[in-house]
């Protein structure tokens, strides 16, 4: 959801400042069934001024299991790449059949997934742009993954997770145990990200959901170095009026929120794919009745054991999830809810921290406005994004960089971390004096005089 989110905004902002464009949105039909379904139906039926084409899925046997778990990456970018011919066509019907005879194909923006459609742009001599949904560190490391491959050969290997590696986009040396897991993957998941980095290449620029304020080293290096495609910071892009995320509890959150002192709340959410099993729920729980802390907490149901599935809302139902007695015992100072419009939350009043797992758009909220982040990754690239963010911007208070998990459905299930570990990184956060909380307000007035300006292409 937050590739769709941010890209439509971005289209937004586009279309704003030069209403010449004529904008067609063209989306892929999801794998599975997520709720940004509703999303993605409500944009379509709402905003006019844009065409969004549902593009027919092609006749492809749906996935087993083990397709997906033994590499997703491989899969994901085999599924998208197999959408090229109905993209083509959609250009033809939709786009240029309805234009004036006068009218051309301007460019193709593609997700970052999508790289396999810059060969379409190419059929129409039109120029690819590449909207990246991560950071500009990030993005330095995908860009440098060809080099690497031209000396080393071969994925990374995990022998040693204390082992260094150099990238131009981080003024660190990055540990092996932060590098996300499909850069180890044998199975498809290593050339998959090899694939798509040696394309980030053949694009005409990279529009980046960053700002050059927050991630300067990291930019200095993408604008200096000759692998890379010019590269536009047009960030931060953010959900402020929460549609994308909004719940049929909006209301009561905001009310009970309402109800709570200023900056005394810790609020933990894991986004769309973000699950945990009934024992980590338990040593999460623990350490908020240890902590006193006063709290509120998106919690996302695992698929059913043995089941393949995306996670789902509990639809107020927690049992078998949490400790007996749980929310009785801190029903005065703590609230347990399902989807949550999450920048409404954090741009509250009385939200003094944040459990994250790290993913960029998350990130970006929380720095927009000041509120200190506990970094708890769980998936894709959050790792690293954790990495930078307690190490390279000491911006975050860590609870761990590093996520070993295996794969449930499309969710993760991560190691255990006990309730001692999350009860002293919720103290730490939560503590008036901490650093971190005045480097985030620092960093939120420093956003607050930048925002607004914009590069297009």
């Amino acid at each position: 959801m937050g590739h769709i989110v941010r890209m439509v905004d971005f289209a937004k902002r586009l279309h704003d400042q030069h209403q010449h464009f004529s904008i067609t949105i063209l989306l892929i039909k999801p794998l599975f069934n997520p709720s940004y379904n509703l999303y993605v139906e409500s944009l379509a039926a709402s905003d006019t001024q844009f065409r969004y084409i549902h593009l027919r899925p092609p006749p492809l046997p749906p996935p087993s299991e083990h397709q997906v778990l033994t590499s997703p990456d491989k899969y994901f970018s085999d599924f998208l790449e197999s959408y090229k011919s109905q993209v083509r066509d959609a250009i033809v019907n939709y786009v240029l059949s309805s234009s004036p005879a006068t009218a051309r194909l301007a460019g193709l923006v593609v997700g970052c997934l999508c790289t396999a459609m810059i060969d379409v742009a190419n059929d129409f001599a039109a120029p690819t742009y590449l909207f990246f949904t991560s950071s500009a560190a990030f993005l330095g490391l995908m860009l440098h993954l060809p080099i690497r491959h031209a000396l080393i050969g071969t994925e990374f290997t995990i022998s040693d997770p204390d082992s260094l590696t150099h990238f131009p986009s981080y003024g660190n040396q990055v540990p092996t145990s932060v590098i996300p897991s499909a850069l180890f993957n044998k199975q498809g998941g290593y050339s998959t990200s090899l694939n798509h980095a040696r394309r980030f290449r053949n694009t005409k620029g990279i529009i980046v959901n960053t700002f050059e304020e927050l991630e300067s080293s990291a930019m200095k290096s993408l604008l200096v170095s000759p692998e890379s495609p010019p590269v536009y910071a047009v960030g931060p892009l953010l959900d402020l009026a929460g549609d994308a995320r909004s719940g049929s509890d909006r209301d009561k959150i905001l009310k009970w929120l309402d109800e709570q002192p200023p900056s005394s709340v810790l609020f933990l959410c894991f986004g769309s794919l973000g699950c945990f099993d009934p024992p980590q729920l338990e040593e999460i729980a623990a350490a908020f009745e240890k902590s006193g802390h006063r709290f509120l907490w998106s919690i996302r149901r695992s698929p059913p054991k043995g089941e393949f599935g995306l996670p789902t809302d509990c639809g107020g139902d927690y049992d078998g999830l949490l400790p007996e007695g749980f929310l009785k015992r801190t029903k005065n100072r703590g609230m347990v809810c399902g989807w949550e419009p999450q920048t409404a939350v954090l741009g509250h009043a009385a939200v003094g921290g944040f459990v994250s797992h790290c993913g960029w758009n998350s990130i970006l909220e929380s720095l927009w406005f000041g509120v200190p982040m506990v970094t708890w990754p769980m998936y894709a690239e959050q790792q690293i994004n954790a990495f930078e963010m307690v190490v390279e911007l000491d911006l975050a208070v860590e609870l761990r960089l590093e996520c070993k998990c295996e794969f449930v459905g499309i969710g993760s299930k991560v190691e255990l971390v006990a309730a001692e570990e999350i009860e002293r990184a919720v103290r730490r956060v939560m503590d008036d004096e901490n650093l971190v909380r005045e480097r985030e307000r620092d960093e939120r007035q420093e956003q607050k005089g930048c925002h607004g300006r914009w590069v297009f292409v």
